[in-house]
């Protein structure tokens, strides 16, 4: 029997959709959430010729995530900037201030990966972009994957340039105090989250 004209059409249109469908959403990229509880995003610096380190107390990072298809992934790291401690009391009041972190204005770091590259050996690189103080960067973070059923653990290092970010302004931006090279290490434990409905 000929199929007529009209339904051909509906169903080229229908299996044209159902392609375009499944290639903005990989069917092979599981949901993961990091668990802040058992994670942590530390920074170092250099300050009047003294190394100093510190953490983020707050962020959250929705990653999505499949071993045989990296580069479908993606990820999403907020981090609260007025979360940021050191262990000094002055550096933490000035970090939230104008001259460094100007929470007022944007309170949140945000990196944006759009895709993972496979190194060979559980290493990987995310490859996106990071915001701080409105100032848009591409940044690649370097990092080692470990899987074990429903959980992932990531850790990676990656050095900032914090002038690039607007980060130190004034008498800070010379780096005579404090200096320009920025550490920032990941060390994240994530869950697969299960489909929904389930």
């Amino acid at each position: 029997m000929t199929t007529p004209p009209g339904l051909r059409l509906g169903l080229l249109a229908l299996g044209v959709a159902v392609a375009l469908h499944g290639a903005a959403r990989p069917a092979l990229a599981a949901d993961w959430t990091a668990d802040p509880a058992r994670s942590t995003i530390r920074f170092s610096g250099v300050q009047v010729g003294t190394p100093f380190t510190g953490r983020f107390e707050r962020f959250e990072a929705r990653i999505a995530f499949d071993a045989d298809k990296p580069e479908a992934g993606r990820a999403t790291v907020l981090i609260d900037l007025s979360s940021a401690r050191t262990g000094d009391a002055q550096r933490d009041q000035a970090l939230p201030q104008k001259d460094w972190f100007d929470v007022k204005a944007g309170p949140q770091a945000r990196f944006e990966a759009a895709r993972f590259v496979a190194k060979g050996g559980g290493d990987y690189e995310a490859v996106g972009t990071l915001t701080i103080r409105g100032t848009s960067r591409p940044l690649t973070l370097p990092f080692h994957l470990d899987l074990d059923g429903g959980q992932a653990r990531a850790t990676g290092r990656v050095t900032l340039v914090r002038t690039e970010f607007g980060v130190g302004q004034g008498a800070w931006a010379s780096g005579q105090w404090v200096g320009l090279d920025v550490g920032v290490e990941i060390d994240l434990v994530a869950r697969i989250q299960p489909p929904a409905g389930q």
